[in-house]
């Protein structure tokens, strides 16, 4: 069932990144994707190959525990790739009857770095493939992470920053998409952050903010952000 995500990746991409941020640093992050557009075009299709709806909770730690003779059998910097996926759970949805396709991958924190890693285990789980029938994974080539997001929260200041940490890697993604461009232009990824007290200033100009001032919203175009991961770089000043 992981193959799915696959289709996310390659498809038309409409993420949210949200956070619940606590007083004391701790909250959930969730990163979440609703294909149900793209079932409406590929539902039909999954029907007449009698794909079945799914509707599961993959825990990536118990998955890892229950896998990890089969996974300690794989090359160093594979297990190493896997082993970001620890902390997270995914709840995927899939119904090709009722063309919903959603997916959310999701971790608790005490301090909101220890997710630093959340939208490369998103990606790196679209390389597990489904399993054999001996029942161990089927690691798809997980790629190495080009990119790197860094989350800190400390008295009244949030920030979240980007970096590429592998040049090369990264031009090489940009050049695998230059032919989705046009189909991904239409494509958004949205931060829905939710902070324990008001917001008193941030960074990014065209933010929006709830009635209450605490959960702050910012979107930009998928492919902006995969052209500059950066695009996302902010800071958030709350009051006292």
């Amino acid at each position: 069932m992981l193959w799915a995500l696959a289709i996310v990746l390659i498809s038309s991409c409409n993420f949210t990144e949200e956070i619940f941020l606590q007083e004391d640093g701790s909250g959930k992050l969730s990163i979440n994707f609703d294909g149900s557009e793209l079932m409406e075009m590929a539902g039909e299709e999954m029907m007449k190959s009698n794909e079945k709806a799914i509707d599961s909770l993959i825990s990536f730690r118990d998955m890892l525990e229950e896998k990890k003779d089969s996974i300690a059998a794989l090359p160093p910097e594979e297990q190493v790739k896997l082993k970001r996926l620890e902390p997270f759970n995914m709840h995927m949805v899939m119904n090709p009857e009722e063309k919903l396709m959603k997916f959310d991958l999701f971790s608790e924190f005490k301090n909101v770095s220890e997710v630093n890693d959340a939208f490369n285990a998103f990606q790196g789980a679209s390389a597990l493939g489904p399993n054999s029938g001996e029942g161990k994974p089927t690691p798809m080539g997980m790629q190495d992470p080009t990119t790197e997001v860094q989350y800190a929260f400390s008295k009244n200041s949030f920030s979240r920053k980007a970096k590429i940490i592998d040049e090369e890697l990264f031009q090489q993604g940009l050049d695998s998409l230059q032919g989705a461009e046009m189909f991904l232009s239409g494509s958004t990824y949205t931060l829905k952050y939710h902070f324990p007290r008001k917001v008193k200033s941030t960074n990014v100009e065209g933010a929006t903010f709830s009635a209450d001032g605490k959960t702050m919203f910012y979107e930009v175009g998928f492919m902006d952000l995969m052209k500059n991961p950066a695009a996302l770089d902010l800071e958030v000043e709350l009051e006292n």
